[in-house]
């Protein structure tokens, strides 16, 4: 008897824990500093991680080398001082569902990504399913009738090119590695780096230039400050578990699978999102929005279904023990 996939359950563990990051940004919002939040929940739960990193590495036999060290201080850069930053600049401009939606349009790109880089093949359920997903963020968006900020949707689209990016170069690290590994180790070295860059602008010579390069949300933010009894627990949530079982559950998910079946989290996050914002913040939700989940739920089954049928069929056909 064939063994069920476990990374399908990863899937939607991560998909529950991302579909709660807008809802927990927004409570934050006064607490912290955007990027501020951003560089301590990384760096927390880089930290958190570490042991099962270490773990990892040994269990699959690698030695890191300095080589190793540098791929993953220039992924971890490209992960949170450039594609996280760029989305917490896209919350400042647009609305966060806005955002949560557009950066939910990443399947695309790790498809695209995962075919050019690693050679993963694009089924025509894929291409189906990723149709289905593009007609859903217009529907969504609603462009026609809804006053966006062309800055937000830009930024919030080029987030999504870069954690694609992220996510399909990680992958290639996983077989030696494994996934919590790689996730550990590039939030610690993303975290640390976007911490120097954030005292950097604490000088004046480095608030001057980020001034000048037009990059103000960069000068003079606050690190540690803001920590209160009401604060702490949604740092908590954010650093510990939507960093460590996030983006923990979204590697070893491709570890389990592959780049394009992981990316299905961010067919189920734009479902899961408004209901949570719902119950949680209540927050309406419009016919448009329905009618957008209802295209997400149509092809998440284009994407997902192909495989569980296929499955199933060689689970039938194989001989049962006697």
């Amino acid at each position: 008897m064939k063994r069920f996939n476990t990374g399908y359950i990863y899937i939607i563990l991560c998909a529950a824990i991302f579909s709660f990051v807008e809802v927990a940004l927004k409570s934050t919002a006064g607490m912290f500093h955007p990027l501020q939040i951003t560089v301590l929940r990384f760096l927390i739960g880089g930290v958190v991680l570490l042991p099962l990193a270490l773990r990892s590495v040994r269990k699959h036999g690698t030695a890191l080398s300095a080589r190793d060290l540098g791929f993953f201080a220039a992924l971890g850069f490209l992960f949170v001082c450039v594609a996280m930053t760029v989305y917490q600049l896209a919350l400042t401009f647009t609305q966060a569902s806005v955002v949560a939606v557009l950066f939910s349009s990443n399947p695309l790109f790790i498809t695209i990504l995962a075919h050019l880089l690693l050679r993963e093949d694009i089924r025509k359920n894929h291409i189906v399913a990723l149709c289905l997903e593009i007609v859903a963020i217009f529907i969504i968006v609603d462009p026609l009738h809804a006053s966006l900020s062309p800055a937000g949707c830009a930024l919030a689209v080029a987030s999504s090119i870069l954690f694609s990016l992220y996510s399909v170069l990680g992958k290639r690290q996983t077989p030696r590695v494994g996934g919590i590994a790689v996730t550990s180790l590039c939030s610690l070295f993303g975290g640390a780096e976007l911490l120097l860059l954030l005292l950097f602008g604490k000088t004046a010579a480095g608030a001057a230039l980020f001034t000048s390069l037009g990059l103000p949300l960069f000068a003079d933010v606050p690190v540690f400050s803001g920590l209160t009894a009401a604060s702490v627990p949604w740092l908590l949530y954010l650093g510990v578990v939507n960093t460590l079982g996030g983006f923990g559950f979204h590697m070893l998910a491709m570890e389990k699978t592959n780049a394009q079946t992981a990316s299905i989290v961010y067919f189920l996050k734009p479902m899961l999102s408004p209901l949570i914002a719902l119950a949680v913040l209540h927050e309406s939700i419009r016919l448009n929005m329905w009618l957008g989940i209802l295209c997400f739920l149509v092809g998440s089954g284009f994407a997902i279904l192909p495989g569980v049928i296929e499955g199933a069929r060689r689970q039938r056909a194989e001989p049962r023990p006697r």
